[in-house]
């Protein structure tokens, strides 16, 4: 594994968001949401996100999430993503969400 120094950590935009709505992605190859996360004082933003084995759309709402959000832009089908949420995979591969233990305001950056 490469090492990286406390600059190059901190060009990463890691930043904190309550999922505010999800919704189904049809148009997706594989079996994803479209995540809506408010982001505070940096805005609300979508993501396509893969984490349908794991989650239903209804406990999603209202969940912290983290993002990075110095990505570009990224289309997937008809949809831009505009962050991407983070998280580990599972022995099968499935996503489990990155997720902070305690509630924080939106827009708090990893540090």
């Amino acid at each position: 594994m490469e090492e990286i120094n406390w600059d190059d950590f901190e060009k990463v935009a890691l930043r904190v968001g309550t999922i505010l709505e999800v919704l189904d992605f049809p148009e997706a190859r594989k079996p994803a949401f479209k995540i809506k996360a408010d982001f505070g004082d940096l805005g609300v933003k979508w993501s396509s996100a893969q984490i349908t084995k794991h989650y239903t759309k209804s406990e999603l709402i209202g969940r912290q999430v983290i993002g990075v959000l110095n990505f570009p832009k990224k289309q997937i089908a008809n949809f831009n993503s505009e962050f991407l949420l983070t998280g580990f995979a599972d022995q099968d591969g499935h996503i489990v969400l990155a997720s902070v233990e305690r509630q924080v305001p939106n827009g708090s950056a990893l540090i």
